[in-house]
């Protein structure tokens, strides 16, 4: 799981708990003007994380955590079971895309939102 904050010009997600020796991170900082797109997603389970997996953690159903390769794309995932997931688009940044387990996804993707500089982000 994830815990999501919003600085002046950053975000940073936290990882909690034993998720940071499964994914690996600790916590990731985004300056918000990165930020490209932001959605809620119950469909990102651990079932649907695909590609090479370098470094992480992937338990088929239970968990997919870390850095993950797909198609050119350098993702990371932090997801299990709970269907609360989100999906941060980036630019700029080591990662394409975050793949996120958070409390309250629709919260957190609000609090994204509000935070981004108008006209950064696209609606997804």
């Amino acid at each position: 799981m994830v815990h999501v904050s919003i600085g002046k010009r950053t975000a940073t997600f936290e990882v909690l708990g034993l998720h940071k020796v499964w994914a690996l991170k600790s916590r990731l900082v985004v300056p918000l003007v990165h930020i490209r797109g932001v959605r809620v997603d119950p469909t990102m389970t651990p079932d649907r994380c695909r590609g090479w997996r370098m470094p992480g953690t992937y338990v088929r159903g239970r968990i997919a955590a870390g850095t993950y390769y797909d198609r050119g794309r350098r993702v990371f995932w932090d997801v299990g079971r709970s269907r609360r997931s989100i999906v941060v688009e980036l630019s700029g940044e080591l990662y394409d895309e975050l793949v996120l387990e958070v409390a309250d996804p629709h919260a957190a993707v609000e609090q994204l939102r509000a935070a981004l500089p108008a006209g950064n982000v696209r609606e997804t």
